[in-house]
């Protein structure tokens, strides 16, 4: 008995004094502090779910415009800039006797690229074909076919685009090219620098045999 009381003297029950109105009051608080609590959770989560989207977003337009820069590089869509419109056609002298040329050789027209690429050329069409790392130059039963386009007949146009285009056209302008295609009868004849040339895109198929496509990992492993 003794011991009983001992022990409730020493942990006295402590009493809620409080009316039914100051527990109303506190309660209330509880509840506007709740609902404050739930406002912010959301508004958080609001935040978190924005960050998202325009993380995928931003994603998403670089990964377009890495894309969008591929197929510029791969001459893969229209291009305008500064350049030169020359003109392949026949060249033969008044005292001419011999087989009449209605094409331009292969390896000529190689040499050709290559010496415009060494002068600056930064975009080549010859014939209306765009000419990219890939396209192939050969000569099929006796007819020159760049990519898909054959070289039958002359003249043949040739666009080129460049940065510098009144050095790029005083360069070549002192270019022994000019040489080469005259001893095969032919000659150039080249514009004065224009602000604007437009070369097509490519129009051939591309064939990727070393690559293939991998399924992403998922965010979070």
């Amino acid at each position: 008995m003794l011991a009983v009381q001992l022990q409730t003297k020493r942990h006295p029950v402590v009493r809620d004094t409080r009316d039914i109105w100051e527990l109303r009051k506190d309660l209330k608080q509880e509840q506007e502090l709740e609902q404050q609590l739930l406002l912010e959770i959301r508004h958080n989560d609001e935040k978190i779910q924005n960050y998202k989207q325009s993380r995928s977003v931003n994603q998403r337009a670089a990964l377009e415009e890495t894309v969008n820069e591929l197929k510029r590089e791969a001459g893969l869509t229209e291009i305008s800039g500064p350049g030169l419109l020359l003109t392949i056609e026949p060249f033969y002298p008044d005292n001419y006797v011999g087989p009449v040329v209605n094409t331009v050789s292969p390896e000529l027209l190689k040499r050709f690229i290559n010496e415009l690429n060494m002068y600056g050329a930064k975009e080549i069409a010859i014939a209306n074909e765009r000419i990219t790392n890939t396209t192939a130059i050969r000569d099929v039963n006796g007819v020159t076919k760049i990519g898909n386009t054959k070289v039958s007949s002359l003249p043949i146009q040739v666009k080129v685009i460049a940065d510098n285009v009144t050095t790029f056209h005083n360069r070549l302008k002192a270019s022994t090219i000019f040489d080469d295609f005259v001893i095969e009868n032919l000659q150039i004849t080249v514009s004065e620098p224009m602000t604007t040339v437009v070369i097509p895109k490519y129009d051939g198929n591309w064939h990727i045999r070393y690559m293939k496509a991998v399924q992403a990992e998922k965010e979070g492993k």
